[in-house]
C-alpha cells in the first residue's frame, strides 16, 4: 500500500519497484540530489541551485536531474516562484526498494558497477596524491548498529557542508567477511 502524500505532494516513503528507477540510483550525483532534496522534503530547488550546493557544473548535473525525473524519483515543483528554471522536489521523504526487485541479479549488478567504477576512478586519479583513503576492519558489532553508526556519521558530515570546498565521495561496503578459494 503507498504511503498517502504530505499537503505539498510528498509521500512519506516510496517504494522503488521497477529496474530503471533502481538504475537511477546508481550514481553517486543522482544519490545526493536525492539526499539533499529529502533532506529539505517539499523545499523545491533549481538545477543551478542544486549544482551549486553539490560543486560541479549545472550543464554536467542538467543529465542526472533528467534521468531522476524520468524515473519518478523527483517532480517539477507546482510553484515556480517567478525563476526562469524549473524548480525540483523529492518525490518521497524516504526512499525503500521492493525485495522482489532486489532478487533480480542484473539490476543489482549494473548498480554495483556503477559503484565500483566510482571508486576505481576515484583510486587511479587520487591514489598517488594521498587524496584517497581505504579503511578495512573487521569489527564485532551488530549490523544494524553498525549501520546506524554510518549514518550517523554520514549526517554529522552532511551538516558541516560548506560550498566553499571541493566535494568528497563516500562510499561505504558493509559484509561478512568473504573466505578465500
Amino acid at each position: 500500500m503507498p504511503a498517502s502524500p504530505d499537503s505539498k505532494g510528498t509521500l512519506d516513503v516510496l517504494t522503488i519497484n521497477r529496474p530503471d528507477q533502481l538504475k537511477a540510483l546508481g550514481h553517486p550525483l543522482r544519490l545526493r540530489v536525492l539526499e539533499m532534496l529529502g533532506e529539505e522534503a517539499g523545499q523545491a530547488f533549481t538545477n543551478r541551485e542544486l549544482a551549486g550546493r553539490i560543486g560541479i557544473d549545472p550543464g554536467h548535473l542538467h543529465f542526472h536531474v533528467r534521468m531522476l525525473l524520468k524515473a519518478g524519483l523527483i517532480q517539477l515543483a507546482a510553484e515556480n516562484g517567478g525563476r526562469r528554471e524549473k524548480p525540483y522536489r523529492a518525490v518521497a521523504k524516504h526512499i525503500t526498494v521492493a525485495p522482489e526487485l532486489l532478487s533480480a541479479n542484473t539490476t543489482i549488478s549494473d548498480v554495483h558497477s556503477v559503484m565500483l567504477e566510482e571508486v576505481q576512478r576515484g583510486l587511479a586519479k587520487y591514489s598517488q596524491t594521498g587524496r584517497f583513503r581505504v579503511l578495512t576492519d573487521a569489527v564485532r558489532v551488530d549490523p544494524e548498529r553498525l549501520s546506524d553508526l554510518i549514518d550517523q556519521a554520514l549526517k554529522q558530515a552532511q551538516s558541516e557542508y560548506d560550498p566553499e570546498l571541493e566535494p568528497i565521495v563516500l562510499t561505504v561496503f558493509m559484509h561478512p567477511p568473504a573466505t578465500r578459494e
